[in-house]
């Protein structure tokens, strides 16, 4: 079960940060600039016991689309990247990596492996790139094939 304690502090940092921050943004962005959010492929595969991350995400989601509408008469794309199972400080100090929960990602993941940070890098850098420039309010999912 979640305690009150962690759903607060895991909703300020992946839903209220990311209102926050996106605000002081907007005021500085230009035509034709980007807002990158960093949800999660929780929000599509719902493991148990993760239903306050999962929400938060799943408002991550949510927030990508509604901001996609509200900046994109500024031409200004708001997108999501969805990562799958990475190696990263956060999933190295939850012990994620080297657990079960690593172990049977990657047994579901038809790239058969978790993922890198330059996985997630270059997906940034195209979201980020005129290459992207007729996408807004998409959620990419970068999960090595998790589904």
């Amino acid at each position: 079960m979640t305690k009150p304690r962690s759903f607060h502090k895991q909703f300020n940092v992946n839903v209220l940060g990311l209102l926050l921050t996106t605000q002081a943004a907007a005021k500085h962005l230009g035509e034709g600039g980007s807002i990158i959010n960093v949800s999660s492929v929780v929000t599509r595969i719902v493991p148990p016991a993760t239903a306050a991350y999962s929400g938060t995400k799943g408002a991550v989601d949510a927030i990508t689309g509604v901001l996609a509408r509200e900046l994109g008469p500024r031409n200004i794309r708001v997108n999501s990247i969805n990562p799958g199972v990475v190696v990263t400080e956060g999933t190295h100090s939850a012990g994620v990596i080297g657990s079960d929960m690593e172990a049977q990602a990657i047994s579901q993941t038809p790239l058969g492996r978790t993922g890198q940070p330059d996985d997630i890098g270059r997906v940034a850098v195209f979201l980020a790139s005129d290459d992207s420039r007729w996408m807004t309010g998409e959620q990419l999912v970068a999960a090595g094939g998790l589904r």
